[in-house]
């Protein structure tokens, strides 16, 4: 059992036995091998653990997030953080339906991920952290990752669990 601050178990041995019940299932055998090697060495984060660390790399992402790719000075890191100590705002808002230029903003999409993540959607705060660039991007590229890594093998459990239950369907016969 893993805690919040550390991935679930690894999943290889999971991942071997559906290898070896289903040898003969070309489909299911792809889908057991599309695992990513790190789930399967290492296990994923859960949802709450990648809020939680989302929660904390945000005031840090906040901090610098003036700072661009090409003026990384002293200066431009201390007007990024004195913005960000003055500025006030929602810590959580709801994106909207389609994004506008104005909408890049680093704290508005620092926001709206926050509101995602709170309301369990994973794949769109990953999408508006991914819209990050400079210093922030920086600052949340491991947590990006974490939460790819989870996504990914999420899609593909839910993929083998719906085929699992499309063919134990197909097999069931009716009284």
């Amino acid at each position: 059992m893993a805690d919040a601050d550390s991935p679930t178990m690894p999943l290889e041995g999971a991942a071997q036995a559906v290898r070896d019940s289903c040898q003969d299932n070309d489909f299911a055998l792809a889908l057991a091998t599309a695992l990513p090697e790190e789930s399967l060495q290492r296990g994923v984060y859960s949802e709450a653990s990648l809020r939680a660390r989302f929660n904390s790399l945000r005031s840090l992402a906040r901090r610098v997030a003036l700072v661009d790719e090409t003026h990384n000075s002293l200066y431009q890191y201390f007007l990024s953080y004195l913005q960000a100590a003055l500025l006030f705002e929602a810590k959580q808002e709801a994106p909207p339906g389609q994004l506008g230029s104005e909408d890049l903003d680093p704290f508005k999409l620092l926001s709206y991920a926050s509101f995602c993540l709170e309301h369990g959607d994973l794949e769109l705060a990953a999408k508006l952290v991914n819209q990050l660039r400079g210093e922030a991007r920086r600052v949340v590229e491991d947590w990006l990752t974490e939460a790819r890594l989870t996504l990914e093998t999420r899609q593909v459990v839910s993929l083998l669990s719906a085929y699992a239950n499309a063919v134990g369907l197909g097999t069931t016969q009716a009284p």
